[in-house]
């Protein structure tokens, strides 16, 4: 393991240097592309260059599309012939992210990588192409409860870096890129951790979390207040439900395209089934169903809570729908108390 120090100067031509053998990813600024007019969206994007990197607000989504497209075309099928999708970039990949994110794609991984037993081939294809270089955060952003999560600390990264006002810290750890930053100063750099987040969860033990917990009244609230849009879903990194859909070529059924597409649970048609039978029709139902899944059933399986609380949920939902305040109401449920 070796630590660096650089200039802003000196590791941008590394970055460039960097961009030359890998595709490049990272938080984005977009100016006025924001919800609301006069905003900036800030998002997972391509990086040119070390200017684009944005280190300053959260992404409003997650990373999760480099290795999850929100719409992915897995397979042609001609006749009885079938071809695999080509990736679009066969290079590997640098993505800048942040401690959560990269505890997200643990949870990812043990989806598509460890869950029952067959390892999915679309993901894991982009998986084995991804790097993570890990953005360090001294401090959190509004609504970050990752702490409470147990989600602050990582250590799967291949480099971490401190950006300061005039110098970037570097840690190395995976040593093919070792020799990309021996242009650097030697340096004792070791990356920090949020101990602290302003916001705190109370997340309940899975063995204290009893069925009749499905019938309280906690749920009914989410009834009137969700809209089933679905952002809350499409912005969290360790959402992974999709629907699968057959594109036919003109007038023929024997030719097209497969393509997995993102969905999620709170939104309409998602447990619609054959024979018009569909579940989970409550806004509240759908809310409760999301919330077992991230804090119950998944660690029941895996032994860690699937939400990482990086608070993107919270963030953009349009109702101001706070999904760490319901890890609190439930929690306060358990106790008797006032869910409410």
């Amino acid at each position: 393991m070796y630590s660096f120090s650089f200039s802003l100067e000196e590791f941008s031509r590394v970055f460039d240097a960097l961009g030359e053998r890998y595709a490049l990813s990272g938080p984005r600024r977009f100016p006025g592309k924001g919800r609301f007019s006069g905003t900036d969206l800030v998002k997972y994007a391509p990086l040119a260059s070390f200017d684009e990197l944005e280190l300053d607000e959260k992404s409003g989504m997650s990373p999760k599309s480099l290795v999850f497209p929100p719409d992915e075309t897995t397979f042609y099928f001609n006749g009885d012939e079938f071809t695999e999708a080509p990736l679009e970039d066969e290079r590997e990949t640098v993505v800048f992210l942040r401690p959560c994110d990269i505890n997200g794609f643990r949870r990812l991984d043990a989806i598509f990588l460890e869950n029952g037993g067959t390892k999915d081939p679309y993901y894991m294809r982009r998986r084995e192409k991804l790097h993570f270089f890990m953005i360090e955060c001294a401090t959190s952003f509004e609504n970050c409860f990752c702490v409470s999560m147990g989600s602050n600390v990582a250590g799967e990264y291949a480099v971490a870096l401190r950006f300061d006002q005039d110098s970037v810290l570097v840690q190395v750890k995976d040593e093919r890129f070792a020799g990309l930053f021996a242009t650097g100063a030697p340096s004792e750099f070791s990356p920090e951790f949020v101990r602290e987040n302003a916001r705190t969860v109370e997340v309940p033990d899975v063995d204290e979390m009893p069925p009749e917990l499905f019938l309280h009244p906690l749920w009914e609230e989410y009834d009137a207040r969700c809209i089933a849009c679905g952002r809350c879903n499409t912005s969290c990194v360790t959402c992974t439900c999709f629907s699968t859909r057959d594109i036919f070529y003109a007038d023929s059924r024997r030719s097209g395209e497969r393509r997995r597409v993102w969905d999620g649970c709170h939104l309409d048609g998602f447990t619609d089934m054959a024979g018009g039978h569909s579940f989970r029709k409550k806004k509240g139902e759908r809310m409760r169903f999301k919330t077992f899944h991230k804090i119950y059933d998944f660690k029941k399986r895996f032994g860690y809570n699937m939400c990482v609380g990086c608070g993107r949920c919270d963030d953009v939902c349009p109702e101001y729908i706070s999904f760490a305040e319901c890890i609190n109401k439930v929690a306060a449920a358990l106790k008797g108390g006032d869910a409410k």
